[in-house]
């Protein structure tokens, strides 16, 4: 009998944790991404990311990023960033006293190329991250690498897939994996929409998220 009660209650105990993990609840990002065109040469990128645990609250993080892109050509962009992130890692809504406070630089590469109707971009990043976890501080490096395909279907209507790799270049290799597919349209010239699912994949655990992204891309050069 006491090894069945000591069964159920370490069973119990996992199910708690799985729950308070968020990892059986559909959550959502909403984000904003923007290119603003400062000269032939230079770009300016604006970025805002504020992700739930669930599709309507329970805030997980806010990611706010800017960089400077020089476009080398056409197809290749490298990139000189900043990005500060605030995180809640409980699914529980606490206050804020268990927030941790992130102050990131990046560096970045996009290469792209067309094979027949597909467009495929490379971006490769590397990010030295500042974190302040409240009771300690902590130094991190990773590299990411994402392959994305792009195929229109109308002048109006694309598709969007794309595959993210992140390595830590400290304690275990493998950090993450983002497998991420979406339905976009054109709204002008200059923006789109995209409404896509987001398979977050952690060592040992899975997160399923809706994603909700605006792309805004101003030409801000001076007219002649």
């Amino acid at each position: 009998m006491k090894r069945l009660i000591l069964a159920l209650t370490l069973l119990c105990s996992g199910l708690s944790l799985a729950q308070e993990t968020g990892e059986d609840t559909w959550g959502a990002w909403y984000m904003y991404f923007g290119m603003n065109q400062v000269s032939d040469k230079l770009s300016i990128h604006s970025e805002a990311q504020f992700r739930y645990y669930e599709t309507q609250g329970n805030f997980n993080q806010m990611l706010l990023r800017t960089g400077l892109n020089y476009h080398i050509n056409s197809d290749a962009i490298a990139t000189l960033g900043y990005a500060y992130i605030l995180t809640d890692n409980t699914f529980e809504e606490f206050s804020g006293d268990r927030d941790s406070r992130e102050n990131r630089i990046f560096q970045q590469f996009i290469l792209k190329n067309k094979v027949g109707e597909f467009l495929f971009e490379h971006r490769y990043r590397m990010e030295q991250r500042f974190i302040n976890f409240g009771d300690f501080t902590d130094t991190q490096h990773r590299a990411r690498y994402r392959l994305q395909v792009t195929l229109p279907l109308t002048d109006t209507f694309f598709v969007n897939a794309y595959d993210e790799i992140f390595i830590n270049l400290q304690d275990d290799a493998f950090g993450q994996n983002r497998l991420y597919f979406a339905f976009g349209v054109h709204i002008t010239e200059n923006s789109s929409l995209q409404v896509g699912y987001l398979k977050n994949h952690f060592s040992g655990i899975d997160f399923d998220r809706l994603q909700v992204a605006l792309f805004f891309n101003p030409d801000l050069r001076k007219k002649k």
